[in-house]
């Protein structure tokens, strides 16, 4: 069973997610605080984290920044804030996903499904499924990327944008196509998501975000992955 961390300080949120949770076979461990939350990870390592920023003890993001220390598990942010800045801190600082409060659950659960998918390797080639730039390498197999001879931390979705980028190279991919393939078919309009994933992907891997060699956007069509 998928073990999922909630991390959250409003009782009643809790008792929801834990109904609808462990209704859909979820393993379901709660912590009020930040420090518990840690402790709990330490003990039972989760193979999902809900993570609210506003926490009693703690800001959600240290909370995070100190999981991403050791636990790959995604971590699906759920907050009261909303402003663009703040949500792209959170993904900066290692979330995977960021889901604003009130939500779904339908979403919230939905979202919970495509973090905790099991993606196939996207590329099974004589190569071994590493693919090298001037810029960077990346070993889809292993889920390691190196860039200027650096460890750089991907997320299970920006993996699985670069796994159908990468399948399709050279070629142009929709947005509907990235969209359905990575968020699935719900989200096939919500092209802003993809907006905010390609410009983590450029800031961690292209030397000049802004003027990208790998990561091209065809504007108002989708993006497609040159070597």
């Amino acid at each position: 069973m998928t073990r999922v961390l909630v991390v959250e300080d409003e009782p009643q949120l809790v008792r929801a997610l834990e109904i609808n949770l462990k209704a859909r076979k979820y393993d379901v461990d709660a912590a009020a605080d930040g420090a518990t939350a840690l402790q709990l990870a330490a003990v039972q390592p989760p193979d999902a984290v809900l993570l609210d920023l506003g926490l009693p003890d703690m800001d959600g993001i240290e909370v995070m920044r100190r999981l991403r220390s050791w636990c790959r598990a995604p971590i699906l942010v759920v907050s009261a804030r909303n402003t663009s800045d703040e949500k792209v801190e959170a993904l900066d600082s290692g979330a995977d996903d960021y889901i604003t409060k009130p939500f779904s659950m339908d979403e919230l659960l939905a979202r919970l499904r495509v973090a905790t998918r099991r993606v196939e390797p996207a590329t099974k080639s004589a190569d071994g499924g590493v693919v090298t730039t001037k810029s960077f390498t990346l070993d889809l197999l292993a889920k390691k990327a190196k860039r200027a001879g650096n460890d750089v931390r991907l997320t299970p979705t920006e993996w699985h944008l670069l796994e159908v980028l990468i399948r399709n190279r050279g070629r142009l991919v929709s947005q509907r196509q990235l969209l359905q393939e990575v968020w699935g078919p719900s989200y096939r309009t919500q092209s802003n998501y993809l907006r905010v994933y390609m410009a983590q992907l450029r800031r961690k891997l292209e030397a000049d975000p802004s003027h990208p060699r790998y990561l091209i956007t065809a504007p108002g069509m989708g993006y497609r992955f040159e070597v």
